[in-house]
């Protein structure tokens, strides 16, 4: 086989990383205003019921989404009564949350980053991030989300999501989370993800959801 072929097909998964990183910054910030159809489209109508999957595992009234978005668990806190907080560096999508907020309740909403949360310590029972980026395992984020959780709260963080379906459409779309590298590719991968968490501290597990022809892959990490 010629040796090319192993030098391209080396370079095309960086090319790949390097491409949706650019591809989501874009979403999230100047592109922000399409990211719910984006969202809606890949994930076959089903983004904001996976969303939703980290409620029940939530614990004290008082919460702080890191990355809220566009801000559709918050309202969906909002309904059931918590006190919800939420933390995001876009500014767009920090104002379609404010606005989407606003409609249930006054939006507790500030722009800052995972690494330095501008709240005092022990103020939350549960902290949550749904589908975040690399940053939620970097230590300087894993401790101070540590500093605002009260003793025994919780860090409940939706990791990925996957279709376990068998229509051509649920196959299409795995196929696709499966190359674009959403999900992890290999069984040992798993208990690897627990590994920043212990590390910083936390006690840590995993939880699989299975919903709806898809399958959730959930962190429970938890403050001593």
């Amino acid at each position: 086989m010629d040796q090319n072929y192993f030098s391209v097909s080396a370079i095309i998964p960086r090319l790949l990383t390097r491409f949706l990183r650019i591809f989501f910054s874009l979403l999230y910030h100047s592109f922000a205003w399409s990211y719910d159809a984006v969202a809606w489209t890949v994930s076959l109508g089903r983004w904001t019921t996976w969303i939703s999957s980290v409620i029940p595992y939530i614990q004290g009234r008082r919460v702080l989404e890191v990355g809220h978005g566009p801000g559709h668990l918050q309202v969906a806190l909002a309904r059931r009564g918590f006190v919800a907080f939420g933390l995001d560096e876009s500014r767009q999508m920090s104002r379609q949350a404010f606005f989407r907020v606003k409609k249930i309740v006054q939006p507790k909403l500030t722009r800052g980053r995972a690494e330095n949360l501008p709240f005092p310590d022990s103020s939350f029972g549960t902290v949550v991030s749904t589908f975040p980026s690399e940053y939620i395992v970097l230590p300087a984020t894993l401790n101070e989300i540590m500093r605002v959780l009260e003793p025994g709260g919780k860090l409940v963080i939706l990791l990925a999501s996957w279709f376990s379906g068998k229509s051509w459409l649920e196959m299409a779309a795995a196929f696709l989370f499966k190359i674009t590298g959403q999900v992890p590719s290999a069984n040992n991968q798993f208990q690897n993800l627990l590994q920043p968490f212990l590390s910083a501290g936390y006690t840590s597990r995993l939880v699989w959801i299975d919903q709806n022809s898809s399958r959730l892959l959930l962190i429970i990490a938890e403050k001593p």
